[in-house]
């Protein structure tokens, strides 16, 4: 016999021999025949229950029970047992149970508990992780379902989260047969802002005022019409808003935003001088230019070359004294035209200036003034 049998077709083949009482054996025809061993119904292991819970800030800090209506049953179920459970539930047998967090617990603030007590009644075994729960060992479905309605989350900071998810799964004969996937979900309630109300300081005179204003269309409609007062709902929704609008208005900027508007005020004003600075430097270094150019160009407006008459020389008269004095001087007139033309240079001899000298004299001896050419 086999818990759990191959399913197929098992043969049987019977032979029979009967002896007779002066040991005569008789032989029996043989029987051929066939066992045929059919599928098993596999077990099918359910897991159900409430699979959203919304709590508040304190129940969080306490602690909440995540399966608190958690229920486990496998098919075919049965007959029924108590608080409408199955018999499975005590026929049937869980190995394993495994509890996941996502995304991971935070070990600052967030914690899994499970129930110490009764996990060493019912002989299983825990183990706890930042990425959730595990519980192992051989035991029936109803202790197993007592132990994970027992398991608790605790967070002492609710408000950085919105929700939390938890997933479960269950496990047969060593892993053989699964369970579904549960999902259980906790929401965190946040509460709510409280929203700011309309001042109650308006006059009580502007309804009556409104209704005893007459819009001119409304004289063809009947006096009821009229005498009623005019979109009063409008103007008090109009009203809230504005005021709601005004006070949003009226709230001072943080501090932040005044740092980054000063900061951005403050870098436009240095951009702005430096590129005035720039502007002026750089219009300075051109008018400074254009003055060295001026003084460096020639100015040639008052230049005037006046050629003195007195160096034509005229040729000698013949008979007058002065004649070898005339031809002693010929071999000097060439020096001074020369001295003439280079009368720049400072390096001349001392000697060759009194030459000059007594040969400028010679000249003035011997040159007429001729006023043929001379203009008042």
């Amino acid at each position: 016999s086999r818990e759990f049998p191959t399913p197929g077709r098992r043969n049987l083949h019977l032979s029979t021999v009967v002896m007779c009482d002066r040991g005569r054996p008789i032989k029996v025809p043989p029987v051929e025949s066939y066992i045929m061993v059919l599928q098993p119904q596999q077990p099918s292991i359910e897991i159900n229950g409430t699979t959203n819970l919304a709590r508040d800030y304190q129940d969080f800090r306490n602690g909440v029970r995540v399966f608190t209506d958690l229920h486990i049953s496998v098919q075919p179920s049965g007959k029924m047992w108590k608080h409408g459970e199955s018999m499975s539930v005590i026929q049937k047998k869980l190995d394993s149970c495994i509890v996941s967090v996502y995304p991971s617990l935070n070990p600052d603030h967030e914690s899994l508990t499970l129930p110490e007590n009764m996990l060493t009644q019912f002989g299983i075994v825990a183990k706890i992780s930042k990425d959730g729960a595990t519980v192992s060992g051989s035991d029936i479905i109803y202790n197993y379902e007592e132990v994970l309605r027992q398991i608790q989350y605790t967070n002492r900071k609710p408000a950085y989260y919105l929700n939390r998810v938890f997933k479960l799964i269950c496990s047969e004969m060593n892993g053989r047969f699964l369970s579904n996937e549960y999902v259980q979900t906790l929401t965190v309630i946040h509460p709510r802002v409280p929203t700011a109300k309309p001042s109650a300081a308006a006059p009580t005179e502007a309804p009556a005022q409104t209704a005893d204003k007459q819009v001119p269309a409304h004289l063809l409609l009947s006096p009821q019409h009229v005498k009623s007062p005019v979109h009063t709902i409008v103007d008090h929704y109009l009203e809230t808003k504005m005021s709601d609008r005004t006070q949003a208005v009226i709230a001072p900027p943080g501090h932040a935003v005044t740092i980054i508007i000063v900061v951005c005020v403050g870098f436009l004003l240095f951009m702005i001088v430096l590129g005035v600075v720039r502007i002026r430097a750089a219009h300075h270094r051109a008018t400074q230019e254009e003055i060295q150019d001026t003084e460096m160009a020639w100015d040639d407006s008052a230049l005037t070359i006046t050629v003195n008459p007195m160096e034509q020389l005229e040729s000698p008269r013949p008979g007058k004294p002065g004649t070898h004095g005339q031809s002693h001087i010929a071999p000097d007139d060439d020096e001074s035209s020369d001295d003439n033309s280079s009368y720049h240079d400072d390096d001349l001899d001392s000697t060759d200036e009194e030459e000059e000298g007594s040969a400028a004299v010679s000249k003035v001896k011997d040159l007429e003034w001729d006023n043929s050419t001379l203009a008042i």
